[in-house]
């Protein structure tokens, strides 16, 4: 038998490595193999091409409300670029993704309307007119309505989100801050900061069904997955205002550090994160007690919070040291401290949870962070003094595409 010659021939430019001395019909299934993967590498290379350092990242867009400034900016994370500046109107303060829907809403502070984005024109096809100085938007967990309190004029405006309209204004108390929405729908708590109370409305008939007195000037508000309480931070008595929403009464004011500024639940509900801005602490409550547990690690100013879906890691933005903190929930300790822009502020994450993004309200830029090493992966220019941050797929899923609306 001859000795084995090594012959390369080439298919479609992938070469080939045959011995001359294997059998005919073991020479044919080899080129058969090499003929199967020679057909499938440009489908493979194709798939790759789409790949980026955030993975599943990709398939996401960021949006950035930029407050000092009237845009929008878009972000593709595929690219890490900005694709498209949104014109909105003066002082975008908050931006959010409207559930069942793809369509992105945008608070405009000093115009006193929200304008309702539509991500496939980038265009923006409503301009809802509400109140004086709105700040924040939430919605029911069905999008078919939001709430934004508006601090100017000491009420709530109601948006009929199917029909982009304005459906009800409701009075409140002074300087209303932030509505938030019950993860069942039924209630709308807002924090009145001038006279610190709650107004407590039934999300349906909107009919306003107590005023609690809480701790002073009231802000930010987080409510239990369960419906049962509402924490409220009372930035000027350095306290949590814990509020028993089936009773509608105060049950205690705790207290936690100095301008206690953003509040996180875990996913759970077992616990209450606080970021106390100017202890430069953070404080656990437990939400069974109500009592404060323990102090957590923080840098300078610590100014927002983010708890991940799966309840493993809380995300700090330490405003006064350019530093977001990666804390392991159970254990306490702080994993990793990513150095990023000049005062962070917003927090947002991609659906896939793999993607971590920082708004600098400094730098005006945005900090891409992967979540799975927590390693900086870029930071992105936008617009002026970016104030929130929020995520949507790159296309509508099934649920959102059969009630996305074309641009008018």
């Amino acid at each position: 038998m001859p000795s084995p010659r090594l012959v390369r021939k080439s298919w479609n430019g992938t070469s080939l490595r045959l011995h001359t001395s294997v059998p005919a019909c073991r020479t044919a299934r080899l080129l058969a193999s090499f003929l199967a993967v020679a057909l499938l590498l440009p489908a493979m290379l194709a798939g790759c091409r789409g790949t980026t350092p955030l993975g599943e990242s990709r398939d996401f867009y960021a949006y950035v409300a930029n407050g000092g400034g009237s845009t929008i900016s878009v972000v593709d994370l595929a690219t890490l670029k900005v694709v498209a500046d949104i014109a909105v109107g003066r002082g975008p303060t908050h931006v959010a993704a409207r559930p069942h829907a793809y369509e992105i809403y945008a608070v405009v502070s000093q115009e006193g309307v929200v304008a309702v984005l539509d991500p496939a024109s980038r265009r923006v096809v409503a301009r809802i007119p509400v109140g004086s100085n709105p700040y924040f938007v939430d919605f029911t967990p069905d999008g078919r309505r939001a709430f934004v309190a508006n601090a100017g004029s000491n009420t709530v405006s109601v948006i009929d989100c199917e029909r982009r309209r304005l459906a009800r204004t409701v009075a409140v108390g002074q300087a209303p801050g932030m509505a938030r929405v019950s993860p069942d729908g039924r209630l709308v708590v807002v924090s009145n900061r001038d006279d610190s109370t709650l107004s407590l409305l039934d999300a349906e008939t909107l009919e306003t069904l107590a005023t609690v007195p809480v701790g002073k000037q009231p802000e930010a508000i987080a409510i239990l997955p369960d419906n049962s309480k509402a924490f409220v931070t009372a930035t000027g008595s350095g306290q949590v205002s814990v509020v028993d929403l089936r009773q509608r009464r105060l049950l205690v004011n705790v207290a936690v550090g100095r301008t206690p500024a953003d509040l996180a639940v875990k996913p759970d509900g077992g616990e209450l994160f606080v970021a106390n801005f100017d202890s430069s602490s953070l404080s656990i409550v437990n939400t069974w007690t109500n009592e404060v547990t323990e102090p957590l690690s923080a840098g300078r100013q610590p100014a927002r919070l983010l708890a991940s879906p799966d309840g493993q890691f809380l995300y700090v933005s330490n405003f006064g040291s350019n530093q977001v903190f990666q804390i392991e929930i159970a254990t306490r300790r702080v994993l990793a401290s990513v150095t990023v822009g000049h005062q962070p502020d917003a927090l947002a994450l991609t659906l896939d949870g793999g993607t971590l993004l920082v708004a600098h309200a400094g730098s005006s830029d945005l900090a891409v962070i992967r979540t799975a090493n927590a390693s900086l992966v870029t930071l992105i220019p936008v617009g002026l003094t970016p104030r929130a941050v929020a995520v949507l797929g790159a296309t509508p899923r099934p649920a959102e595409r059969s009630r996305a609306r074309p641009a008018r």
